[in-house]
């Protein structure tokens, strides 16, 4: 018997293709990139909100059983939602769904909290995230011995090896400087106590008890040596003499080449050994019988800057004559120089005639010696007439001599 039978076909499943983004989005994923956006971690949330750093990561894990009251979930979920800036009603409707917790309201037990027993403590802090030492928010505390370098112990050991060393020489130097070391001697000392200064004195003194020969061995200080021991040398009087003495005490008619010759009878340029009776000339003083060398004299016919310098380069005289002033430049060894500013202003005075002038008019002559050899070799006997002003100032020289 052949039987047909119709079998209907199974209906194709249509399956739908998931992206890479095709995921479920849990609350707390939301919760931790917004707070990772505003840049908080759990303390920062915790110093802020005044929530346990637990609790917000209970709020982000679904996870009721870390409160301790359940009655305040719906307000810690709300109050951390509005920090995030996120629905607080949908977060907490959100947080109900995922983690089956449902709100007891009234007096239910629920509602109240219930004290945990000692085996609840002890299984909660093995889920306390603050207990466990490798909490990714918490800083770990830094061991005792942590912040200790080898190279720094090896610096102190040998800074403390130095200032022993230091130390341990300083004291060997003092006690080395304050140490007395007894020289023995040949001789053995004589005991002065039992010598009497006063022995043979007059007087009934005791006697001399040491030998003589031990007494001629002793030099006894004298009496100044003593002062002065007492009595510095710096705080001695002075004794002051006057520096002219020794030369005002001399008498040259006792002393010298007019020893023995009568002060009245003395003639220059005659040796006193050689005076005979007929070459005596009879005088109140000493005569000089020779004159003086002749001298060399400035004078300006108009006004001229003049310097005079002494052989050493010293500077004797300088200043700007005007007309009719004068210098006499004075007689040394060595010849002054002149520097001048117009040469043809100045004339030399030498033996009662005038010689230049010194140069041309407007010209500066320099390193002129003024010695009576030098300028009257070198210059020639002025000409009166030719310079007006050199007339008028010999004239008025001429006049005050004869008044």
């Amino acid at each position: 018997m052949i039987r047909k039978g119709f079998r209907r076909s199974k209906a194709i499943e249509e399956v739908e293709s998931k992206g890479f983004d095709a995921f479920d989005l849990r609350l707390g994923d939301l919760m931790r990139g917004e707070r990772a956006t505003i840049g908080k971690s759990l303390l920062d949330v915790q110093r802020e909100l005044k929530i346990k750093a637990a609790y917000i990561a209970a709020i982000e894990n679904a996870d009721p059983t870390a409160f301790d009251t359940p009655g305040f979930i719906a307000g810690y979920v709300r109050s951390y939602a509005r920090y995030l800036n996120m629905d607080p009603d949908w977060a907490f409707d959100t947080f109900c769904h995922e983690s089956g917790f449902a709100t007891a309201h009234g007096m239910s037990a629920d509602a109240s909290s219930v004290k945990p027993t000692r085996e609840d403590r002890l299984n909660r802090a093995d889920k306390d995230i603050f207990a466990a030492p490798a909490t990714p928010f918490i800083p770990t505390g830094e061991a005792m011995f942590s912040r200790i370098e080898p190279g720094a112990i090896g610096s102190v050991l040998v800074l403390i090896a130095l200032i022993g060393g230091l130390g341990y020489g300083g004291y060997a130097v003092l006690q080395e400087v304050q140490r007395v070391q007894l020289a023995p001697v040949e001789s053995a000392p004589v005991v002065i106590a039992e010598v009497d200064p006063l022995a043979g004195a007059a007087g009934d003194g005791p006697a001399i008890t040491a030998p003589m020969d031990q007494l001629a061995d002793i030099a006894l200080p004298s009496a100044d040596a003593l002062d002065r021991l007492y009595r510095p040398q710096a705080l001695d009087v002075p004794v002051l003499e006057s520096r002219d003495a020794p030369i005002a005490s001399l008498d040259p008619s006792s002393i010298g080449t007019f020893a023995n010759v009568d002060s009245e009878t003395l003639v220059v340029g005659i040796d006193p050994r050689e005076i005979s009776p007929e070459s005596v000339v009879t005088a109140a003083a000493v005569q000089v019988t020779e004159e003086p060398a002749p001298g060399v004299q400035l004078v300006a016919v108009r006004p001229a800057w003049v310097r005079v310098r002494a052989a050493d380069g010293t500077v004797i005289f300088e200043t700007i004559m005007n007309a009719g002033d004068t210098y006499d430049v004075p007689q040394t060894e060595d010849p002054a120089t002149l520097r001048i500013g117009e040469s043809g202003a100045v004339y030399f005075a030498m033996n009662g005639q005038h010689y230049g002038p010194v140069g041309p008019r407007g010209a500066v002559s320099s390193n002129v010696a003024l010695s009576v050899d030098s300028l009257t070799e070198t210059y020639a006997v002025a000409d009166i007439s030719a310079d007006t002003d050199l007339a008028t100032v010999v004239n008025v020289a001429e006049a005050q001599i004869t008044q």
